[in-house]
């Protein structure tokens, strides 16, 4: 049978089917009792027939009497809301999922691995935790406003302090970055030793099983001096000179200075003179390469005040006298010496220019029936909070943490007494783990361990290229075989990584000491706070025996 669609009603007055008043024509075949009702832009359009539906009443008496109805009947379907209802209220939610949070909170860190508990909903505590949160956040940002003051005062103060009184009188005629000493190079020949001089006592190897479980006291040394005697002053330096064994003239501790300037933050000076074709490179009395830098290259800020046991002075003089009494304890002192009549090492800088510099070795030992020379120094603890590592805990377990720690913190001493082992060609360099027997006590000492290391490998394990030490030394012994005969001086600039050099009058630094002994009665009274007995002792004997040799000479 053919479907037949009953007709549609037309509607004069708007679109839409007419209103029930209105008389329609020829609706016999028109459903009667279909339900209307407007829908907005959101709704889904309903369906105006199923014929698939089931029909609830088949098998009921007078079931086929609304069989045909049934398709059409929609009272039960949400698409066709009730006429007349609150659109808004019937709208139902599609997604009921929470919303997720995100991964990475401020408490992810903490609450990862921890059981999600039901969280209270209680006003009062979720007020309390946001008062408490921004307590928190108020004394961290303090906090860290306090360490970056100190850190900043810190290294200004030590940045701003220049090593050398700048005269105004003075020439500035040069100034070298350090970036441009990283691309020099220089290959630099086998040194020939013109002289062995002084004498050597042989190494106790019973400090190489000395433990933080098994420490040595470190003894003093008052009857022994330790002197610092520059290059002009060195007569057999003055006598290599006058027979014109070379040009160029300086000590290991001043080439060290040279050869690791990169590395370098606090200032330091180093006086040149031009005497004819020679060229020196001395230090002024009580110059700072005469101590030792602690801390040098650490960002752990340091006391400012000048007197404090842990200020960056203070710790310069208690490192020397430690490094002084060290290089003597480890010594077998039963008077058996290895002597030599007088030596210093002399390098090929090209052609007709030789470097003569005068190296320092503190021991020999017998190492198979062979001699080898070595070298003594110390590192030195004096407080743990400062370095974040004790050694008494971490030296026999990681060591190797130790020594990296002192490698930050002190990349540039470190740097320097490889390059004066390497200079001295000696066969092993002895490094000293020395710490106080208690954080406020800088007088008394304890050595914890002694550890050996071969130079050539020790210098390869800090990134130390002896290639780029030659040919920094070599560009700045041309730049100063350029300048005119008189009197210089290479002063590290303060506040900047690099170099400057000054004009100075010929008569510079040469009353910066007295030579006169000091009256009794000041001789008597205890040293000052962080210089030691011994301490005091060498630098007075060092002053009395450069006035013996400046009236010897």
């Amino acid at each position: 049978m053919a479907f037949e669609v009953g007709a549609v009603p037309f509607n004069p007055d708007g679109w839409g089917p007419p209103d029930a008043t209105t008389t329609i024509t020829n609706t016999s075949s028109l459903p009667l009792n279909v339900p209307f009702a407007p829908f907005s832009r959101a709704e889904k359009l309903g369906r105006i027939a199923d014929w698939t539906r089931n029909n609830p009443n088949a098998g009921r008496p007078n079931a086929g009497k609304n069989a045909s109805d049934s398709v059409f009947d929609f009272t039960a379907d949400d698409s066709f809301p009730a006429a007349g209802g609150a659109g808004d209220e019937d709208f139902r939610l599609v997604d009921g999922k929470l919303p997720t949070r995100p991964k990475f909170g401020p408490k992810w860190r903490f609450n990862q691995h921890r059981p999600q508990l039901p969280q209270r909903r209680d006003e009062e505590v979720e007020a309390k935790k946001r008062e408490a949160e921004k307590e928190r956040a108020r004394r961290d940002r303090l906090y860290n406003l306090n360490r970056s003051n100190q850190n900043q005062q810190r290294r200004e103060a030590a940045a701003f302090k220049s090593s050398v009184d700048i005269q105004p009188e003075w020439n500035m005629l040069d100034q070298i970055p350090f970036s441009t000493f990283s691309k020099l190079s220089f290959a630099a020949p086998e040194p020939e030793d013109l002289l062995l001089c002084g004498g050597l006592e042989f190494y106790d190897r019973t400090y190489d099983r000395v433990t933080p479980k098994s420490e040595r006291r470190l003894e003093r040394f008052k009857n022994r001096n330790f002197f610092k005697v520059t290059t002009t002053d060195d007569p057999v330096i003055r006598r290599l000179a006058n027979e014109d064994k070379a040009t160029v003239f300086a000590t290991d501790s001043i080439l060290a200075t040279l050869m690791c300037a990169p590395r370098s933050v606090y200032s330091w000076d180093i006086v040149v003179q031009r005497v004819g074709n020679k060229l020196f490179f001395d230090k002024r009395d009580g110059s700072q390469l005469d101590l030792l830098s602690v801390h040098e290259t650490s960002q752990e800020p340091l006391p400012e005040a000048k007197d404090d046991i842990n200020s960056a002075y203070s710790l310069s003089v208690e490192a020397a006298y430690i490094n002084q009494n060290f290089s003597q304890q480890v010594l077998i002192r039963d008077g058996k010496k290895v002597t030599f009549d007088e030596p210093n090492p002399r390098w090929k800088l090209d052609n007709e220019m030789y470097l003569v510099a005068r190296c320092e070795v503190q021991s020999v030992a017998e190492v198979n029936n062979q001699r080898s020379f070595m070298t003594l120094n110390a590192l030195n603890e004096f407080d743990p909070k400062y370095s974040g590592l004790d050694w008494r805990q971490k030296l026999e377990t990681q060591r190797g943490a130790v020594l990296a720690t002192e490698l930050k913190n002190n990349a540039n001493k470190l740097a320097k007494w490889t390059a004066q082992a390497l200079l001295g060609s000696a066969d092993m360099m002895k490094l000293g783990y020395v710490s106080r027997v208690h954080p406020r006590d800088h007088f008394n000492h304890v050595i914890l361990a002694v550890v050996g290391y071969k130079p050539r490998d020790f210098a390869a394990q800090i990134n130390l290229n002896t290639s780029n030490m030659w040919g920094i030394v070599k560009s700045i012994v041309d730049l100063c075989m350029k300048l005119n005969e008189g009197k210089y001086v290479l002063v590290k600039d303060p506040s900047k990584p690099q170099v400057r050099i000054y004009e100075v009058p010929v008569d510079a630094f040469e009353n910066d000491y007295v030579e006169e002994p000091l009256p009794e009665d000041e001789q008597a009274q205890p040293p000052a706070e962080g210089v030691e007995n011994g301490e005091a002792n060498g630098i007075a004997n060092d002053v009395e025996d450069k006035a013996v040799e400046a009236a010897l000479a």
